[in-house]
């Protein structure tokens, strides 16, 4: 099934050996799975993939987990990639299409790391999962635990909306608010982990939710008939998804699926937070932490990420660009999104479609560009920003 070689530490370069239990490298760095890729007849696993399920574990082979018996699904990924004509129309770009990874099991792109994360936890003999979340990590982290048989505990920001919460605690999960950031989060779960028992599964501190959020980039490639997009729009909070995306696009050329080209990668950030922007403006190769963060955009509130370096080197390497935009141009794409395409995405997702609008005004994507905006969560767990949209049409 899987074809995974070793774990790679993302900064020193060391290698580690499969089937035990890692976080992070000695030296603080995120471990990257890596594949007998070379190996693998990547022509003829193209050609088998549309007798395969219509979810992310047609790419098996370029997945961490070995035994079929581990896996734990509830039909996450390969969501739609959809043409957005109208929109598109009126952006004077027709070939614009978005990934609504709403229609994931949990409502959001967090289900494909997470199944892949407590995939392994289940395939490793790990009993006790935590992570610290704004929302949809944690809702996500709930539900595979739950289908796993797992016990999870979830640590969340005291503003983290009630719905968030509301599918952590049915699920069964230990529910936990903290005062202040997901930093705050992460501190407190860590000070608790070790005595308790939790095995961390926080953002690219354990090696395989990025090995979910990568599948992304496989998904559009097939959807786009095999054509690569040339740009793709990506709201950036710890940035796993954008690095997992960049990885995978290095594993489809090892298997012979795509030559050297590689779309321009876009992270947008939330102008109340947005050290990405700060450190890619500076020329920076690591972000330092923002002070204060501030956006109505759970996802996006996130002072500092471990993968920092490694979502810069994605930005820069593919000569994209970093953005940040206000919560009035979210909401406002929100509306847009919604009256043009009857697509009901998140903050974070009316980001990246606010994000587009100032890449077109500035020059910087053509109108015969093919573009993806990833909308990476449903609306529906995000009520009270909601609320504020309607409010302002009354």
């Amino acid at each position: 099934m899987s074809l995974l070689a070793y774990l790679e530490c993302s900064r020193c370069q060391t290698q580690f050996e499969p089937g035990k239990v890692y976080n992070l490298c000695t030296c603080g760095g995120p471990l990257l799975a890596r594949y007998h890729l070379k190996k693998l007849a990547g022509r003829r696993i193209r050609s088998r993939l549309d007798a395969r399920p219509a979810n992310l574990w047609r790419y098996r082979e370029a997945l961490p987990v070995k035994s079929e018996s581990s896996i734990v699904c509830l039909g996450e990924g390969f969501t739609p990639l959809l043409h957005a004509e109208r929109l598109g129309k009126r952006l004077g770009l027709p070939k614009l299409y978005l990934k609504d990874e709403s229609r994931n099991p949990t409502g959001s792109f967090k289900a494909r790391g997470m199944a892949v994360a407590v995939s392994m936890a289940r395939e490793l003999g790990i009993t006790k999962v935590a992570v610290p979340s704004a929302g949809n990590a944690a809702g996500a982290l709930a539900a595979y635990a739950a289908k796993a048989g797992m016990e999870a505990a979830v640590f969340m920001p005291e503003g983290t909306p009630l719905a968030n919460r509301l599918e952590c605690e049915i699920q069964g999960a230990r529910v936990v608010l903290v005062p202040g950031s997901i930093k705050d989060c992460a501190r407190v779960m860590r000070e608790s982990a070790g005595s308790q028992g939790w095995f961390d599964v926080s953002t690219l501190r354990e090696p395989y939710r990025l090995e979910g959020k990568k599948t992304m980039a496989y998904e559009v490639l097939e959807q786009l008939d095999w054509r690569l997009p040339d740009v793709m729009i990506y709201p950036t909070g710890g940035g796993t998804g954008l690095i997992g995306m960049w990885k995978a696009f290095g594993e489809m050329q090892e298997m012979g699926w795509i030559g050297p080209k590689r779309p321009r990668m876009v992270a947008v950030q939330a102008t109340g937070c947005a050290p990405m922007v700060r450190a890619f403006q500076q020329h920076s190769e690591k972000a330092e932490e923002w002070q204060n963060p501030v956006t109505l955009a759970s996802g996006l509130r996130v002072p500092s990420a471990i993968g920092d370096f490694l979502i810069l080197g994605a930005v820069r390497e593919s000569n994209g660009t970093a953005l940040a935009v206000e919560d009035a141009s979210m909401l406002a794409a929100v509306r847009e999104l919604a009256q043009t395409e009857g697509v009901f995405t998140s903050p974070e997702g009316g980001a990246t479609l606010a994000a587009l609008k100032q890449l077109l005004a500035d020059g910087i994507v053509a109108g015969s560009e093919t573009v993806v905006l990833f909308l990476t969560a449903t609306a529906y767990k995000y009520m009270e920003a909601m609320e504020t949209i309607a409010a302002k049409a009354t």
